[in-house]
């Protein structure tokens, strides 16, 4: 007599599990407290969905991606700081920014980053619930379907960004060939 709960000959293999892919886009996690703040939410939101998707039969799989040029920007479809994504579509319903003193710091110019809205309030970073809601809402919604494919060119923000930074980098050599001399 078999333990197989069926007379099929294949019901009693396992199933494959159905993947789910986050990314967290970021321009740093070292000085830009939003990144910070987001990549920890992220990994809250993940740890709390992830149990019961897992029995589910889903498999989530996190990608952090540090966006450290304008090419890796351009390759990732990059539209603002942080950007979290499920199966490649953003969790962000609208996008929103406002001055982020860190990344400013980092690059020596004004920049914006990303401002994130839960139950109509604004915040700097999105609160857990607000990750756990979208990640169910991709994996159990009807919006399932694959990421929008519309025209990308690197917003001027960013764009003033990584130039400012090259700048930034520069000056930073430049002063440290001149204490070797």
């Amino acid at each position: 007599m078999s333990n197989c709960c069926c007379s099929s000959e294949n019901c009693c293999q396992p199933q494959p599990k159905k993947p789910i892919t986050i990314d967290f886009l970021f321009l740093d996690t070292t000085v830009c407290g939003r990144c910070q703040d987001t990549e920890k939410s992220l990994d809250e939101a993940v740890s709390s969905v992830a149990v019961v998707l897992n029995a589910a039969g889903y498999e989530v799989k996190v990608n952090k991606v540090n966006i450290v040029t304008r090419d890796l920007a351009i390759q990732h479809r990059f539209i603002s700081s942080p950007t979290i994504r499920v199966n490649g579509n953003d969790i962000a319903v609208e996008l929103r920014e406002s001055v982020c003193e860190d990344c400013g710091e980092l690059c020596g110019d004004t920049v914006d980053c990303r401002v994130w809205v839960y139950n109509g309030v604004e915040y700097n970073s999105p609160p857990k619930e607000l990750i756990v809601d979208a990640i169910l809402l991709k994996v159990y919604g009807t919006n399932q379907g694959r990421p929008e494919e519309i025209p990308y060119q690197l917003p001027e923000n960013l764009e003033l960004y990584f130039s400012a930074k090259a700048r930034q980098d520069e000056k930073e050599c430049q002063e440290e060939i001149g204490k070797t001399i």
